[in-house]
Formats: C-alpha cells, sequence, structure tokens
C-alpha cells in the first residue's frame, strides 16, 4: 500500500480538515512520518490512538477499517468497523462482573473480538410494571477472555440508543441472556454519537 489515495492517508487528511487543535495536527505529523517511512501497521496505531484522544465521526473509523483490511488485519477490521458504530450510534463502557457458572451464570468465557447481543435490565418497565429489557452489543476490551465470576471492562453498543439515554456513569444495569441476570456492570463512561464537523 504506497499510494496517496491510501485509506491511511484519507484519515490522516480527514482529521486535519478544519481543525486547529494543536494535538491533533502534532499526531498527524506523527503518522505522516510512519507513512513516509512505510510503517503502515505503527500509522494504523497511531491513528488509532488519536480516535481515542480526541473523538472521530465514523468516516475515520470506516478509513482505518479499509486500512486494516489491505493489511489482512481481521481482528482490526473488526475493532475498527465496532468503533465505526459507537461513532455513529453513541455507546457506553462499563465494567462488567459476570456471575459464577454455579449461580447460574454463563459457563464459558466472553473472548476477545466475539460480539454479543445480551438483554439488559436498564431500569425501563412496561405500562403494567413489567421488567422491559433492552438489547446492547457487548465487547470485551483488551485481549483477556472474561470468564465467568470474573470483572473487565466492556463496551455496549445499545440496538435502540434512545431507550439507554437515561443512564450516566456509576448506574447499575443488569445482563441477561437466559431468564436468571448472567452479570451486573457499572456504567463507567457514556459516549455520545460524534458528527462529523460541518
Amino acid at each position: 500500500m504506497d499510494s496517496r489515495d491510501s485509506p491511511l492517508y484519507k484519515a490522516v487528511r480527514f482529521c486535519l480538515a478544519g481543525t486547529r487543535i494543536e494535538e491533533v495536527t502534532a499526531r498527524a505529523a506523527g503518522v505522516m512520518e510512519r507513512l513516509k517511512d512505510d510503517d503502515w501497521e505503527a500509522a494504523l496505531i497511531l491513528l488509532e490512538d488519536l480516535g481515542d484522544a480526541c473523538p472521530q465521526p465514523p468516516k475515520f473509523w470506516g478509513l482505518l477499517a479499509d486500512a486494516a483490511r489491505l493489511l489482512w488485519l481481521q481482528q482490526e477490521v473488526s475493532w475498527y468497523e465496532w468503533r465505526r458504530s459507537e461513532a455513529r450510534n453513541g455507546a457506553l463502557r462499563a465494567e462488567l462482573c459476570l456471575l459464577p457458572a454455579g449461580e447460574g451464570g454463563r459457563k464459558v468465557p466472553v473472548l476477545p473480538g466475539e460480539v454479543l447481543r445480551p438483554m439488559w435490565d436498564i431500569g425501563q418497565r412496561t405500562p403494567e410494571g413489567e421488567l422491559s429489557v433492552s438489547i446492547a452489543f457487548l465487547w470485551v476490551e483488551g485481549r483477556t477472555p472474561l470468564k465467568p465470576g470474573e470483572c473487565a471492562p466492556v463496551r455496549l453498543l445499545p440496538l435502540t440508543p434512545e431507550h439507554w439515554r437515561h443512564l450516566k456513569p456509576s448506574d447499575v444495569i443488569t445482563m441477561h441472556e437466559m431468564r436468571p441476570p448472567s452479570g451486573t456492570a457499572r456504567v463507567i463512561e457514556v459516549m455520545p454519537p460524534v458528527m462529523a464537523a460541518p
């Protein structure tokens, strides 16, 4: 990949378009140095760091996913596609504690990069007062499996974002995969959608 029209060059130009933020400019210069040296994977990592430091809209994460595809980095492709969905819809970060298998929790760990689609008790009720659950996709952060009985940081991508807008940091929600709960999560951060600059 050596074209100036590569997704990595496009991502750098996208970050710089219309910005006067010194941090973005300095980080983009570092990415350009890596690209000049044909160090594409390092440039990709620096761009991801830039996206973490300065929230970027969905197009940015799509360009990173395209670059990862060209570099045959399938796990990174999945991660950047996830981040694109977060930027488009908003997301939450939480500390999830799974119940031990002996207490009705899941029997197998959640693997990093494995996307689950559990139901969540987020405090909503039907007009009749019954529990009303909402679905959110779940991604375990890091590279260590989350085993039954353990806790780890996770990211949640609500299927219906408007149901989740009342949540704030420190709120506790309950994960359900079957009838009994399989874990509880404490909200760490609520991330709104990221809009592109005009």
